[in-house]
């Protein structure tokens, strides 16, 4: 008798074990986000308070932008905080994603020695381009399919060109945004990068970086950041009413005020436009 009890009262906490691990797993959600919300910051300001306020555990991976919507196809995660438009758009209009939310948006600038061998600054985004197609100075591309790297492609096509990618002066690092600034520096070239990692880059140097802003301003370089969650239909196991959550919650006026808030340098990195 007391040996069946014993057995009972095993099988009775093993379910009960497992039902409490169940609601652990229920209670995170994971989230494939761009570089820069990383590099900068943001992540780690962000995710304690999504789990204060929530009661859910943002776990994050930061890549670029291609490989985001790639874990997402292939459901290793349930959400996705990317900024390539174009790319995402037919994500979701292909049966991947659903609910695309925007967020927040910073803008593109092009990057340079202070002695501008070129002579971008000043000069429109196509401008520029085309002084950089004279290979006369080195660009530096992060070369990997992420947001950044799909709106420089753009702005070669944009200006009537094709993308140089045989040419000895332009190297691509297939790396992050910080990791490839840094590249740009050590060979004193010009480089593209999101706003809020220059930002981040120019307070890693003290305030005095090697590389300045030469090109900025242009409307082609608006640079938008959006939610997506994955389509339960494309992946049973992906947490879709999570992903809402986190939507929901990073559109509300508190946290885009929180976003509008975050600042290095006394300078912001991100400007909230929720819709």
């Amino acid at each position: 008798m007391a040996k069946k009890f014993l057995i009972l009262w095993m099988a009775a906490l093993l379910l009960l074990t497992t039902g409490l691990m169940s609601a652990w797993a229920a209670d995170s959600v994971m989230l494939a986000t761009t570089t820069s919300t990383d590099n900068t910051g943001l992540m780690d300001i962000l995710a304690p308070r999504f789990e204060k306020d929530t009661g859910i555990e943002l776990k994050w991976t930061a890549i670029g932008t291609g490989k985001a919507l790639e874990m997402g196809k292939n459901c290793d995660v349930d959400v996705l905080l990317v900024h390539a438009p174009a790319a995402e758009k037919k994500y979701v209009a292909d049966g991947f994603g659903r609910d695309r939310t925007q967020v927040m948006y910073n803008d593109f600038v092009i990057i340079g020695p202070k002695n501008d061998p070129v002579a971008l600054r000043g000069a429109s985004v196509v401008e520029a381009i085309k002084k950089l197609a004279t290979g006369k100075a080195a660009f530096v591309s992060r070369g990997d399919n992420s947001g950044t790297h799909k709106k420089e492609i753009s702005l070669w096509k944009k200006a009537g060109m094709a993308v140089p990618d045989q040419q000895k002066w332009y190297i691509q690092t297939g790396q992050g945004m910080i990791a490839t600034l840094n590249v740009a520096t050590e060979k004193g070239a010009y480089s593209m990068t999101d706003r809020g990692t220059f930002i981040k880059y120019s307070e890693n140097h003290g305030v005095n970086p090697p590389l300045v802003a030469l090109v900025e301003g242009d409307p082609g370089l608006f640079n938008q950041y959006s939610l997506i969650a994955v389509d339960p239909a494309n992946c049973s196991n992906t947490k879709y009413g999570l992903a809402k959550r986190l939507a929901e919650w990073m559109t509300s006026d508190d946290i885009q005020k929180l976003i509008g808030n975050f600042k290095l340098m006394n300078k912001r990195l991100f400007i909230p436009n929720a819709r």
